[in-house]
């Protein structure tokens, strides 16, 4: 047991006091008194018990720290009461430094535009969304992440997450979520689970129950998952505009595939409103869409509501894993913040792994920390558990804003059969020079 200097002291000054005067008779100070003497002893614990665990250079900080930290915090209106409780927390683990952390209402959505507009003036620690970073890091408005002080960010999120999160191999977000994506929604009364890992199995399934499978074909987000099965790429250059390899060798082979499929008449392209429709009417069976769609499939397959990763497909005679766009929500720091050590240690704390299973059970949210994501509760979330199985094959969004309506045009056309008969090559020429084509001026 830990010795009570200051108490024993206390105590033996008290007993000397009484017995001066008193002949044979000898007072011992009450219970109260002693236990009032214990109590600030144990106020004054020394810094170095208790941060006996924290890290060296978190033990550092801690000591040269003198003055108050003042931080400003920007999270969305759904996520206030939750972010405050844990701001509270965090300053309770540091007794000995005074802070004045403020809460301040920001959506995630917006964070970049309100950002860019005054970056001095905006919070120390923000909430965004991930396809946000490039026009950010262009603004010089995110602070690198080049030391870790409670645990390794890299280490501790997964993969898809740490690199929504970095530019060139360097950090410059701390990973918060990593639920926005999309992977197969079904209905197991009418497929198995071995039905759902290939697209061919799935379609020639849904015939024999007179089913469909759906996805919206032409809309970029989804249409990129064949042709980043075939390893064909497209990626957004720090001017805002494109490079894009889809009319390469490979690529009439993707539109050929998707048009196959299509033929079937069981692969139809639906759009979001239009899958919801037809959900409710019982006519799908499956469909490509994310966990913003999990309640609509519930609701009409009920025990029968399953999800699992995205399916292959053939391409050329051989199956290919089908990709899939990927994002993360993320906390960014203000470089134009003082306490910019303060504000790295409180950015780990709101994305640790307890904070994002919190988030889990109260927000819903999928988590990007590889141990929360294999927590119980977790895995037995359907949609986010087969967002977890896609992961390995997601990729950030990082496109600029001439992919995407040349992208709906190209898969209007194949989800339509491209019944022009136009020839593939020069189709997927006229798409990729349209999505690499110079951005115009304002």
């Amino acid at each position: 047991m830990r010795k009570r200097p200051i108490a024993t002291a206390l105590i033996c000054m008290m007993t000397c006091a009484l017995l001066q005067g008193c002949g044979n008779t000898v007072e011992i100070a009450d219970d109260a008194v002693i236990d009032h003497a214990i109590e600030e002893e144990e106020e004054q614990t020394p810094e170095d018990e208790l941060y006996a665990d924290a890290p060296e250079a978190l033990r550092d900080l801690i000591e040269n720290t003198n003055n108050e930290v003042v931080l400003t915090v920007w999270a969305s209106s759904e996520d206030q009461d939750l972010t405050q409780s844990m701001i509270n927390q965090f300053v309770a683990s540091y007794p000995t430094v005074k802070f004045d952390i403020t809460l301040g209402c920001e959506s995630e959505a917006t964070a970049k535009e309100t950002v860019l507009a005054d970056p001095e003036g905006s919070a120390d620690v923000f909430t965004f969304v991930d396809d946000q970073m490039p026009e950010l890091l262009q603004a010089d408005a995110l602070l690198e992440v080049d030391s870790f002080y409670t645990y390794d960010v890299k280490e501790k999120n997964v993969e898809a997450s740490v690199m929504a999160a970095s530019d060139e191999d360097k950090l410059y977000a701390y990973p918060m979520t990593a639920d926005n994506g999309y992977f197969l929604f079904y209905d197991k009364s009418v497929f198995s689970a071995s039905d759902v890992t290939s697209m061919e199995k799935l379609l020639k399934k849904a015939e024999e129950k007179n089913k469909k499978v759906a996805m919206d074909l032409a809309n970029g987000w989804y249409l990129y998952s064949f042709f980043r099965a075939e390893g064909l790429e497209i990626s957004r250059k720090e001017d805002g505009t494109n490079t894009c390899n889809w009319n390469k060798a490979g690529g009439t082979d993707v539109a050929q595939a998707i048009l196959d499929l299509v033929a079937t008449g069981e692969l139809v392209s639906m759009d979001d409103a239009a899958q919801a429709a037809q959900l409710s009417e019982g006519k799908i069976g499956a469909i490509v869409n994310g966990t913003w769609r999990a309640a609509d499939c519930q609701e009409a397959w009920g025990e029968n509501y399953a999800a699992a990763k995205l399916p292959t497909v053939q391409i050329a005679g051989k199956d290919k894993q089908m990709a899939s766009f990927c994002g993360s929500k993320l906390i960014g720091i203000n470089p134009h913040t003082e306490y910019k050590e303060w504000a790295k240690v409180l950015a780990e704390y709101l994305t640790n792994e307890e904070n994002q299973i919190k988030r889990f059970e109260v927000r819903g949210l999928g988590p990007s920390n590889i141990v929360a994501q294999s927590s119980d509760a977790v895995k037995s979330d359907v949609a986010i558990a087969a967002l977890a199985q896609q992961a390995a094959n997601a990729f950030p969004q990082r496109v600029g804003a001439n992919y995407w309506k040349p992208a709906a045009n190209l898969g209007a056309v194949l989800a339509g059969g491209n019944k022009k008969k136009k020839d593939l090559q020069k189709l997927l020429d006229e798409t990729v020079d349209e999505i690499t084509a110079p951005l115009e001026e304002e």
